[in-house]
């Protein structure tokens, strides 16, 4: 190994950087402005001689290490070449490093090692004549991918005959290739939220990373540097303290695990269901957990032990935990307030406060309960209705007018009027008969128990007694009583219809000119 000519001054520096300050060779190398294949020169041979400490002992000084470090040729080593998939295993728990797998192939081939940065290279030239499925270093318990089958399973409705395809989900963990499948009757986003927690319960424990790819359940807008999440699928993520990283579109390398393992679901499962009739989804992930406890325990060609026992010893320990509280469903959507401040949830309205009208809201169903947001602060809660075209409303969200206006009935117009008497009452309930919908003669109503205030009680009554006598029926016309004084009159006389007794087409009697 020929020693790269250096001042004696950067040689000091070398050995007070290294074992004084423990700095990197990288970093050792950039501050002296030399490369950091130099750097390793020089503490491999420092080792050699012995030197692992600053400051340097008495023995060192700038003769000896003259003679030492320029003078004398070191003795050529046989190197020993590391077993690079044995590099590999080794690397997959999250705490292990290059650095420190080279420092104990150091110690066990003290006479013939490799510097580091040789060791890095001549391991990322072995990874790069690996098959694509090897490139990727997995961590323990870090990446989780997920994914459909393409085939579909079918399942048959007993009682009408009625065949209907469910859709099989695939998750699968990087370091170890344990796998999880299962069948929902759609690609939904309620189905695809529910398999991974189905998948996490499975695991016993949650990983760091979740890669799927870009399904409409999972990303709302795909693009490959910053791909917008489905906000319920990232309520999901913050549940279970993970991260959701959607692999890039037109990328499948970044999902290769996912892709591998939907393969080998399809070819020993799907495959060996091929015959097999089922009458229910539950049937049939019955038979989907039986063959995949066989897959996870199968050993495996490229690496040593099973699927299993590779995710207990690898992923399985460096899983987070899983949280104290269930997962529950959901729903996350953004709404806008319509003009009658309600929003709408799955065809069913619910209201806000009215000064929210034409905001943007967030909106958080579960199965029990529709909670509305608005920048963060919760605005409104209501038992979630599946009633289709229904609405519900709360009095407090109302304006005020239509608070007043929402608390008109039937019954309570015909109480008010009650109050001033019998005939008074009669001519409400008139005036509400005269309509199709007794919502229609609310404001008639409202008029004639306001001329009570002014006119009286007792005239009011006099008034609609004479008004339901004479057959009047407009508010307009029992005011004109009240204010010509009518009401203090008698009623007029009824007069004898003297023709109402001969039948004749041209006779047409008193009542004709009412």
């Amino acid at each position: 190994m020929p020693m790269a000519p250096i001042s004696m001054r950067k040689l000091k520096e070398i050995l007070r950087l290294k074992y004084g300050c423990l700095l990197s060779h990288r970093k050792i190398a950039k501050s002296l402005s030399v490369s950091a294949s130099i750097v390793s020169i020089y503490a491999i041979r420092a080792t050699s001689l012995g030197i692992t400490s600053w400051p340097l002992d008495e023995k060192w000084n700038d003769e000896t290490l003259q003679r030492a470090f320029f003078k004398t040729k070191p003795k050529s080593k046989g190197y020993i070449i590391p077993n690079w998939s044995v590099v590999q295993q080794e690397l997959r728990p999250k705490t292990m490093t290059l650095q420190l797998l080279w420092e104990e192939y150091g110690e066990r081939y003290p006479e013939g090692f490799y510097s580091y940065n040789h060791f890095c290279r001549l391991y990322k030239t072995w990874l790069t004549c690996q098959k694509p499925s090897m490139r990727q270093n997995h961590k323990a318990g870090e990446k989780l991918f997920v994914d459909y089958c393409g085939p579909t399973m079918n399942i048959v409705d007993s009682t009408t005959g009625e065949c209907r395809t469910a859709q099989v989900f695939v998750a699968v963990m990087g370091a170890s290739n344990y796998t999880f499948a299962e069948a929902t009757f759609s690609q939904k986003l309620e189905d695809w939220v529910m398999s991974h927690a189905r998948c996490f319960e499975f695991l016993g424990g949650v990983p760091e990373l979740v890669i799927p790819d870009n399904l409409k359940s999972a990303v709302t807008k795909a693009c490959r540097y910053e791909p917008d999440l489905n906000p319920t699928y990232q309520q999901l993520a913050a549940h279970y303290d993970t991260v959701i990283v959607p692999a890039r579109p037109y990328k499948p390398k970044d999902k290769s695990k996912a892709e591998v393992g939907v393969q080998i679901v399809e070819r020993w499962i799907m495959a060996r269901l091929r015959k097999e009739s089922f009458f229910s989804l539950r049937q049939l992930n019955l038979k989907i957990q039986t063959l995949l406890t066989d897959l996870n325990q199968r050993q495996m060609k490229k690496h040593p032990g099973s699927r299993l026992s590779q995710f207990e010893a690898i992923d399985k320990p460096a899983l987070k935990p899983l949280p104290s509280q269930p997962y529950r469903y959901t729903l996350v959507k953004q709404v806008k307030v319509h003009i009658d401040y309600h929003i709408e949830i799955e065809k069913h309205y619910y209201s806000v406060p009215h000064a929210l009208i034409k905001k943007k809201l967030e909106a958080h169903a579960t199965g029990q309960l529709v909670t509305l947001y608005h920048q963060g602060v919760q605005v409104a809660v209501h038992p979630r209705s599946y009633r289709v075209g229904g609405h519900s409303t709360l009095d407090i969200h109302m304006p005020i007018a239509h608070q007043k206006q929402q608390q008109w009935t039937p019954e309570r117009f015909e109480s008010w009027a009650r109050k001033f008497g019998k005939s008074t009452e009669q001519f409400v309930i008139q005036l509400m008969q005269t309509k199709k919908h007794p919502e229609q003669s609310y404001r008639a109503c409202m008029g004639i128990l306001s001329l009570g205030k002014k006119f009286t009680d007792k005239r009011l009554e006099a008034a609609c007694y004479r008004a339901l006598a004479t057959g009047v029926t407009r508010v307009n016309q029992v005011k004109a009583i009240l204010e010509k004084g009518l009401d203090s009159q008698p009623l007029p006389e009824k007069q004898l219809d003297l023709l109402s007794e001969i039948d004749h087409q041209n006779i047409r009697g008193n009542h004709y000119y009412h």
